[in-house]
């Protein structure tokens, strides 16, 4: 599986990054990519084929500061791509309009936002939703700090939570979809951009607990145990997985991921063969990395969006929560 190389991949573009200016390459011969930690692994995929198709006639960096971060740099002209696991907000739309920045959204695949604990916790298992908002509501700052007052049962120890930074995608995704309202999250947890961090701290101590995107755990299975989701106490408890996401059961935590093109970069042939190249292999490349493709409909919409130059977006600028792949296909044809 790709993600397992995904640490010297990163490696290998900081190298690549702090390189440039000894290596003859003009500024258009690279395709800037940055953003979303969650995406990561896809774009990273993609770019790696890429390269060698086009057999070193482009490179292409990919950074990750988070699905914010990556909109901050994006509609400041910076990037040419912006890696996203959430569709951008109107903050972000007014960012770049500012700047004169119109850009393509295209969906790449879908994720299992995926809470995770150490192995040796044999108790949370099973979590519902209200229990998830009980660990990490901004309510439960400094309150809510033993594994006891998530459900009577379970043992006397610190409950110690770990999640995204506040300039991920993921963040917004699941403080919405848990605490219902983006951003409203208690502080007192490791928070990072870098799900690398959360895997690593989860994955040392029994009484941790996470979440991260799909494909971390997936290429981490051997150090960690997925948390089965209920909806409430009365709904059955659903695994993270490519079948349930299809299947639209694992909710609320199943969302779609996107890149977003700047219009401007299009007007360079390697960025205009990048993303052709992204959308003819995601498929594939997003199963490999351990998340769920998307319909081959989804795919062909896409590329005709591409080619037809439909900018903006398929949703309000506000954080959503449930969007299921037929209602995705439905809105970018709209577009």
């Amino acid at each position: 599986m790709r993600l397992a190389t995904g640490c010297k991949w990163l490696g290998a573009v900081a190298f690549l990054a702090g390189s440039l200016g000894s290596v003859p390459l003009s500024h258009a011969d690279i395709v800037k990519i940055d953003g979303s930690s969650t995406v990561y692994p896809i774009t990273e995929a993609v770019a790696e084929e890429f390269q060698k198709a086009t057999k070193g006639k482009y490179k292409v960096t990919v950074g990750i500061s988070g699905t914010g971060g990556g909109f901050k740099k994006f509609c400041r002209g910076e990037t040419d791509i912006s890696n996203a696991s959430r569709p951008i907000l109107k903050k972000e739309m007014e960012d770049c309009q500012k700047a004169g920045i119109r850009y393509i959204e295209l969906p790449v695949a879908f994720d299992a936002l995926t809470v995770i604990i150490n192995p040796k916790n044999t108790w949370a298992e099973e979590l519902t939703v209200a229990e998830l908002r009980k660990m990490y509501h901004p309510d439960s700052q400094g309150k809510v700090t033993n594994w006891k007052q998530i459900r009577e049962g379970f043992p006397d120890a610190p409950l110690k939570l770990a999640g995204a930074g506040a300039d991920s995608g993921t963040f917004d995704y699941f403080t919405e979809a848990v605490n219902g309202k983006a951003k409203a999250s208690r502080g007192d947890y490791l928070a990072t951009e870098d799900d690398n961090v959360t895997v690593q701290f989860v994955s040392r101590d029994v009484n941790a607990i996470g979440y991260l995107g799909l494909a971390y755990y997936v290429e981490n299975k051997d150090k960690l145990k997925a948390v089965k989701i209920k909806v409430d106490e009365k709904s059955p408890a659903v695994a993270p997985s490519i079948e349930t996401v299809n299947k639209g059961t694992y909710q609320p935590l199943s969302r779609p991921i996107f890149i977003y093109v700047s219009e401007k970069s299009l007007a360079r042939p390697e960025v205009r063969q990048f993303v052709e190249f992204y959308l003819t292999h995601a498929g594939k490349l997003a199963k490999e990395v351990g998340y769920v493709d998307l319909p081959k409909a989804a795919y062909e919409l896409a590329m005709q969006n591409f080619k037809n130059r439909k900018f903006g977006t398929a949703f309000g600028g506000e954080a959503e929560v449930g969007v299921a792949v037929e209602e995705l296909l439905k809105r970018e044809a709209k577009l």
